[in-house]
């Protein structure tokens, strides 16, 4: 007598990995927004590309409006956590604030999404970073680390210039952010492409250069 065949095992059903399908919306809205603005963006286009609906989407994040903020956080968080990796507890308080100008000037450079989206954000008045819990309550750890590292600094009297850490962290801000954001004009206006490989050692000691020399200079007290 043969023996019984047993009956086939039901299919395994897939389960949707919520937290991962989310990233890969994420990742595709970053480009879309980066490439089109938040006007130009549509939520037609990013479903596309993921080969899924723009329900799908909109189950997620409620609306482009969500998402395009879901966008913004994720990527400040991406910067906030590498200040909060950062040790310069070892360092000298001059070394310390070159590691963490650098840290800046590597982050901006490898993530031009980051530039534009801060940018078009910038021309919407920061609508959705002001309506963002997260955002409005993730406060930079750059600027803790660089207050410390200045009151080591005259503590030590290498610092001679009281210099306010948020006006610190803007000037590096600006050097780093305009490098990347200005690339195109700056090149096509004066021949001169600032992210230019061969160089970028020299626009990195650079930034540390000029803001050793603010914080070193002798200038009276405004």
């Amino acid at each position: 007598m043969a023996a019984a065949v047993p009956p086939p095992s039901p299919p395994v059903k897939r389960t949707r990995d919520a937290a991962r399908t989310r990233g890969e919306i994420l990742d595709v809205a970053t480009e879309e927004f980066a490439r089109m603005g938040y006007a130009g963006a549509r939520v037609d286009e990013i479903a596309a590309r993921m080969r899924t609906t723009k329900r799908m989407i909109y189950y997620y994040f409620g609306s482009k409006d969500r998402l395009f903020t879901a966008v913004l956080e994720r990527a400040y968080k991406v910067i906030r956590h590498e200040e909060q990796q950062l040790d310069v507890g070892h360092l000298n308080p001059v070394s310390a604030i070159r590691r963490l100008a650098e840290l800046t000037f590597d982050h901006h450079e490898a993530h031009p999404d980051f530039i534009r989206l801060v940018s078009i954000e910038n021309i919407h008045e920061a609508k959705h970073i002001g309506a963002s819990p997260s955002l409005a309550s993730l406060s930079s750890p750059a600027i803790d680390v660089i207050a410390s590292i200045l009151e080591a600094g005259r503590k030590e009297g290498v610092f001679t210039s009281e210099v306010d850490a948020v006006d610190l962290h803007a000037m590096i801000s600006s050097f780093c952010f305009f490098r990347v954001s200005n690339r195109h004009t700056f090149r096509t206006l004066f021949g001169r492409d600032l992210t230019e490989a061969s160089r970028r050692e020299h626009y990195r000691t650079m930034l540390g250069d000029m803001v050793i020399s603010y914080l070193t200079s002798d200038r009276p007290h405004i």
